[in-house]
């Protein structure tokens, strides 16, 4: 059975005019389960993220001005999310249920989050709609216990992994490939271990045929023994806050290029959502929820 981290408990209501849809996170896993590709069972709340694993990616001074919510407003303004007791738990159930989702890949074949992919957050601060990095502290969490030796990011979010790109340079152990809009945010960009940025307008032929030529050698040269894909439904042509021009369909695509090769080469994968902004929530869900439904297909079904 294939688990997804996901809780109730730590959503919180923003602006109408807000450019983060949280309700996002609800509505896909309303969807799965109206549809019939999920059951309530699969859904685990994974809890709070331990004090411990933070530090090991983020400063003690930053984590300790989140706990007392004294973070200066400079810091919230450029992080773009209010931050309040709801909020900060709501980061901390998200990075611990990528953590989770990995312990599930590692017994399974897969683990889901319906929530992560908080790559802008760096050691000493956030920015991007991230809080805390949940894909570095999951991977620094493996790294440390050994459960694994070398970790692939595979970032498909329109926007680059900056934060993960600055935590993890010059670490062997793991590899960071971000494939993203050239002429979006994050500017400048940091440098990644492969940084991919493809043109404002780019479309499903020219996007997947990069993919997958990258996928191909990267698969190839690191034979990683985890896979954390930041699955970002914001290339999409709709998406109000990206560059691409991608369709629903092509986005299924980009998934099954991902997801599959994991599934054939027997790579545990770890999945977390990332951005989607799209102001059709029929877009935004559908996307979204395609991106697991694939996974279903090959680890549930297949």
């Amino acid at each position: 059975m294939v688990r997804f981290a996901y809780s109730e408990q730590y959503f919180y209501t923003l602006p109408d005019n807000h450019k983060f849809p949280i309700t996002k996170y609800q509505l896909v896993k309303e969807q799965l389960l109206y549809e019939g590709s999920i059951v309530p069972e699969q859904l685990i709340d994974p809890g709070l993220v331990e004090e411990e694993d933070v530090l090991r990616v983020h400063t003690r001074e930053y984590w300790e001005m989140i706990l007392s919510l004294s973070l200066p407003q400079k810091m919230i303004r450029r992080i773009g999310l209010p931050l309040n007791e709801t909020s900060r738990g709501r980061s901390r159930n998200s990075v611990a249920g990528t953590m989770k989702a990995a312990q599930w890949a590692l017994e399974s074949g897969v683990g889901i989050n319906l929530a992560g992919g908080t790559h802008h957050a760096y050691a000493d601060r956030g920015e991007g709609f991230s809080l805390l990095n949940d894909m570095a502290v999951t991977a620094r969490h493996l790294l440390y216990h050994r459960q694994v030796a070398q970790i692939l990011f595979i970032d498909l979010d329109v926007h680059q992994g900056n934060g993960n790109a600055v935590l993890f340079q010059g670490e062997p152990s793991v590899f960071t490939f971000s494939m993203h809009g050239q002429d979006n945010y994050p500017i400048p960009k940091e440098v990644s271990d492969l940084d991919v940025g493809m043109p404002t307008g780019t479309g499903d032929e020219e996007y997947l045929s990069t993919l997958e030529y990258h996928l191909d050698r990267l698969f190839a040269e690191l034979q990683p023994e985890l896979v954390i894909y930041q699955s970002g439904v914001d290339v999409l042509a709709t998406d109000k806050l990206g560059k691409l021009s991608l369709t629903r369909s092509g986005c299924k695509a980009r998934d099954e290029a991902v997801i599959g090769r994991c599934h054939s080469l027997s790579i545990p994968l770890v999945m977390v959502m990332g951005g989607g902004y799209s102001p059709s929530m029929v877009d935004l869900v559908e996307a979204h929820a395609n991106t697991f439904r694939m996974a279903l297909q090959y680890y549930q079904l297949g």
